[in-house]
């Protein structure tokens, strides 16, 4: 009886801790009509036939993605259209208004029609078509002097940036959410294309169908090789664990194993990965600022995910090797006066002599300026750094940590165990993202900060856009000054991004994300458990 009186007692504390306040609770209700404004203005007065690019000048005069686009085109990469996407269906999860998710199907739409044949996905999508995409690269692109992956119209699909794993991420989220057969279609084809574009081997190149048509100055065409930059051979095999996990097919265990033993094989005798290697497995270079060479970053990321793959399988031979890579790193390490802030390792390491190399540029602009490598940590480029930060503490603490458990216990969170599915539902109806990581903890004074942000015409207007020069022709200038050896763009014919310091304003897809993750995180901590959830059943 005492007990039952105690809880009695306590009961109004309780659900006074998991009730919003009043306050709170108007703070909400103007977070939600925040966010939904916000979205109104930005898909129906910013979007192109549901998809978005990066930048938009307050009166649409120019935009960006990566680069400046047409006004007929949309940008794939984050955060583009598909990052619009997925924002869009945490909004709905998070408030239960279908206006979200009618905007997601209409960025998933955009996705769709720029689906190849294949069903892969090119950086950006043009609705004009090919004859405009392909007088895009031949001026824009072809001028953009650091972004030698714009400079080649190839006309298939790529895997850098996330761009094709990620929109087959999204689809995958589509057709989960309400289980709707009208994505399937789409869905499957991307599934099918990445499956079909993995090497027997395991990897995977960065563009495919596979090209060899761009060989620029002297450097073969490097997009057929076995590609680590930018996770390509971990966003596939990640992709294709998600699809197992949803769906739950068997045939998606073979491409995740040989996936995951790619890493195991390309791992060079001294410990080190490159970030591309040839057919012959050896390590290749890329674009002309990227030597073949060793790299720190690469080796350290490939390292922690091996340590994520022993835990996936229990296999110890995903950590055998873990001791020669952490050897190379404290090897590699740069001498002391060559440290800058926490940057204690060059971005490229020779291959044999464990030298640092560095990577400089000469000239004016991309018709008649060059790149070259030496042992140099003068004039280091801007847009690519020389040196960077390894987390070599933490994959030691990993590797000390996992060798410390027992079998059982590294494999216990696996996605690739056996075992009955427990939670709420069925596994179809669930998905985790957490792709960009947010401050789970918005309090009060920082949601209203946002939301008193937002412009009277429902905008959230930034400064410092990545802008770029207009496009004006070839470059004319000759001489091969250092004048832009630093900086990230070079004369005023390169169409390269650099950034505007001045109080132009400017409408940000990615500012708007980071603002809506605010207000969603702030409403998800505020609402009662379970609120949410009810909201989207």
């Amino acid at each position: 009886m005492k007990i039952l009186l105690k809880i009695l007692f306590l009961l109004p504390l309780l659900l006074g801790v998991l009730r919003p306040s009043a306050q709170n609770s108007k703070l909400v209700g103007d977070a939600e009509q925040t966010m939904l404004k916000a979205t109104q203005y930005m898909v129906d007065t910013v979007s192109t036939n549901g998809g978005y690019v990066w930048y938009y000048m307050p009166d649409f005069s120019r935009q960006w993605g990566e680069m400046e686009a047409y006004k007929t085109m949309i940008w794939l990469q984050h955060p583009g259209t598909i990052s619009m996407g997925h924002l869009f269906l945490d909004a709905y999860r998070a408030t239960g208004n279908e206006y979200y998710y009618q905007s997601a199907q209409k960025a998933a739409a955009a996705i769709i029609w720029g689906q190849s044949h294949e069903g892969g996905w090119n950086y950006m999508i043009d609705f004009a078509g090919d004859r405009s995409l392909k007088q895009w690269y031949n001026t824009i692109g072809k001028n953009g002097w650091r972004l030698e992956e714009f400079q080649h119209y190839y006309g298939n699909s790529t895997f850098d940036d996330d761009i094709t794993s990620d929109a087959a991420r999204f689809l995958l989220r589509m057709y989960l959410e309400k289980l709707d057969p009208s994505y399937k279609t789409a869905l499957e084809k991307a599934i099918s294309f990445i499956l079909k574009s993995q090497y027997p081997n395991g990897g995977w190149p960065q563009r495919y169908p596979l090209k060899y048509d761009f060989n620029k100055e002297g450097h073969p065409d490097y997009t057929s090789y076995y590609t680590f930059n930018d996770d390509v051979i971990w966003e596939n095999t990640h992709f294709l664990l998600q699809c197992y996990l949803s769906l739950g097919e068997e045939r998606f265990l073979d491409p995740i194993r040989r996936g995951m033993e790619f890493y195991l094989i390309s791992q060079d005798g001294c410990g080190a990965w490159g970030q591309q290697l040839n057919m012959d497995m050896k390590t290749a270079g890329a674009r002309t600022y990227e030597p073949a060479a060793f790299l720190p970053s690469a080796t350290c990321e490939n390292a922690m995910l091996l340590l994520k793959f022993y835990q996936y399988t229990g296999d110890k031979k995903f950590i055998a090797r873990i001791p020669d890579a952490i050897k190379w790193l404290e090897e590699t390490k740069l001498p002391a006066d060559k440290v800058e802030d926490f940057r204690d390792h060059s971005t490229f390491v020779e291959v044999g002599s464990n030298k640092a190399i560095y990577v400089h540029r000469k000239g004016s602009n991309v018709k008649f300026g060059s790149y070259y490598v030496d042992y140099n940590d003068d004039h280091l480029l801007a847009h690519y750094g020389g040196k960077c930060s390894v987390q070599l503490d933490e994959l030691k603490a990993e590797y000390k940590r996992l060798l410390a458990l027992s079998p059982e216990e590294v494999i216990k969170d696996s996605p690739l165990k056996p075992e009955q599915f427990k939670g709420v539902g069925s596994p179809q109806s669930y998905y985790d993202l957490n792709r960009y990581n947010f401050p789970l903890k918005v309090d009060e004074k920082i949601a209203g900060e946002i939301i008193r942000s937002l412009d009277a015409h429902n905008r959230w207007l930034s400064k410092h856009a990545s802008i770029s020069h207009p496009y004006i022709g070839d470059g004319q200038k000759q001489e091969q000054t250092e004048e832009f050896a630093s900086t990230n763009v070079g004369d005023e014919t390169d169409t390269s991004p650099y950034r505007d310091m001045t109080d132009q304003d400017y409408i940000s897809t990615g500012d708007y994300i980071r603002n809506m993750k605010m207000l969603i995180n702030f409403i998800r901590e505020s609402k009662i458990p379970g609120e949410m959830q009810k909201s989207v059943k």
